[in-house]
């Protein structure tokens, strides 16, 4: 049962920071890119409080946008918390996909009935790439994907998942290729945030 539950940018960015989650300094995102701006949602998940006011809010935006949907679906690892949480409010089946040999599938018994409506639910979206990916990968197996779902879209609005995208927040954080940083950002030594192990030497 979804119950009402707005939450603002503001609001959400709130909760990132007083989880400690929103970071500054030099960034390499699990997309590759490098940005000034790192959101540590690990430390927002791990709180079962937090993470239930999140998905609680997201999962009525997604209703108030698509209107019912059957079942929730999420790219592993970092989708599976707030997939599940999502899919609680929405009270449908949640499950996840993950890469075999290189491209997302759904595995370990998953799988969805023809035409089941879908919503792929994210943590974080910067390129899309990974919900692009994860998009395929439900559509291959009969879904139909109805709309994406994040916690954050860190791209402001540019990101294009293929379906409407509904964000609970909206940021529009730069991110630059490695070839292409501005010397402010440049000067600064890169920090691992954990998400990806960054290559020394």
């Amino acid at each position: 049962m979804v119950y009402e539950a707005v939450m603002s940018s503001d609001d959400v960015l709130d909760e990132f920071r007083a989880a400690g989650a929103l970071r500054e300094g030099h960034f390499v995102l699990s997309s590759g890119l490098h940005s000034p701006v790192f959101l540590q949602k690990n430390l927002v998940f791990m709180d079962a409080a937090r993470c239930e006011r999140l998905c609680r809010a997201l999962a009525a935006k997604v209703i108030a946008r698509v209107g019912a949907v059957d079942v929730a679906i999420s790219p592993a690892v970092g989708g599976i918390i707030p997939g599940y949480e999502t899919a609680r409010h929405l009270g449908v089946r949640s499950m996840y996909v993950e890469r075999e040999g290189g491209e997302f599938r759904l595995r370990r018994g998953f799988h969805v009935e023809p035409g089941e409506r879908v919503v792929m639910v994210e943590d974080i979206v910067t390129t899309g790439l990974s919900s692009r990916e994860c998009i395929a990968a439900i559509r291959a197996a009969g879904g139909d994907v109805v709309a994406a779902a994040c916690i954050v879209d860190r791209s402001g609005g540019r990101a294009d998942v293929g379906v409407p995208l509904v964000a609970l927040a909206t940021l529009d954080v730069p991110a630059w290729s490695a070839d292409a940083l501005p010397p402010e950002l440049a000067a600064l030594p890169v920090e691992d945030p954990g998400s990806r192990r960054l290559e020394k030497g």
